[in-house]
């Protein structure tokens, strides 16, 4: 099959390799689930900066798998594509394959509503709306359609309870979001991107500004929501990488160093470089 470009926008052009997947694994570990990602020979350029090169790799479903690597390695920006949060910065290129669940993510079909319900975003910072605690997660299923107030009440109250957050508020339903603390409130931001019923949770240092009890408090939920959803999570805290996640991948400069289970990748990695990042030699 022929290289194919296709354009998600006047400067942004996908091209998808009629190739075959070539998986970013080791030989030791273990059978992956079916995978929730599947990621193919990804490019990502910013105008003329090439921020990722040739990303390979396969994510399981209803497991961790956390990022790492030392600031500006693509890690971020590697997650942002896999909800297609990048096709708002003006003159990106992205060539590659992306698949969620079995299905192309950049083809032409794709409706970014949609993929933005199955793949939910959590960001670094806190970030409710200026509404009462009901409304912020109440937000999407409206967007969404969903209009009955018993309805709405029974997403609002599972979404709470999944984000741990339920007994704490649900008697101040009605309060402002920033009323509550700042580990609250990300949690509160889990709730909201639970609330369209995600297959995938995408996390982006979501507790680098959260003091030692609010961090974790946020482990403690991600470990309970890999029951129900896959979660990715970028994080910078290597001690909170292999305390939470199944599996690692360690980037550098833009490429995927080495990817395995969170066990290997800690204690015996395969790779020098990958060695020498989590043993303190540089980042």
């Amino acid at each position: 099959m022929n290289d194919t470009d296709r354009h998600i926008g006047d400067n942004r052009t996908v091209r998808t390799h009629g190739l075959a997947p070539e998986f970013a694994r080791s030989s030791s570990s273990p059978a992956l689930s079916t995978p929730a990602v599947e990621v193919e020979k990804l490019n990502f350029h910013y105008g003329a900066t090439r921020a990722l090169t040739n990303i390979s790799l396969v994510i399981p479903t209803k497991q961790v798998t956390a990022f790492i690597g030392p600031s500006g390695c693509g890690k971020s920006t590697f997650i942002r594509c896999l909800n297609r949060m990048n096709d708002v910065i003006p003159n990106i290129r992205v060539d590659g394959l992306v698949r969620i669940e079995g299905e192309d993510i950049y083809d032409a079909d794709i409706r970014l509503e949609d993929l933005r319900k199955k793949v939910g975003m959590v960001f670094q910072k806190s970030n409710p709306f200026p509404m009462s605690i009901f409304e912020n997660v109440a937000f999407g299923p409206r967007i969404n359609g969903v209009r009955e107030k018993s309805h709405l009440a029974e997403i609002v109250e599972r979404s709470l309870t999944r984000a741990d957050l339920w007994r704490e508020v649900k008697d101040r339903l009605t309060d402002n979001a920033h009323d509550l603390s700042g580990g609250q409130q990300q949690r509160l931001c889990i709730a909201r991107a639970l609330a369209n019923d995600p297959a995938i949770v995408l996390m982006d240092e979501p507790a680098s500004a959260l003091d030692p009890i609010s961090t974790a408090k946020i482990e403690e939920t991600i470990f309970e929501l890999k029951k129900e959803y896959t979660i990715i999570i970028v994080t910078h805290n290597l001690q909170q990488a292999a305390r939470i996640s199944d599996r690692t991948a360690f980037f550098y400069q833009g490429e995927l160093i080495e990817y395995d289970t969170a066990e290997i990748i800690f204690q015996t990695p395969a790779n020098k470089k990958t060695e020498e990042y989590i043993t303190g030699r540089f980042g």
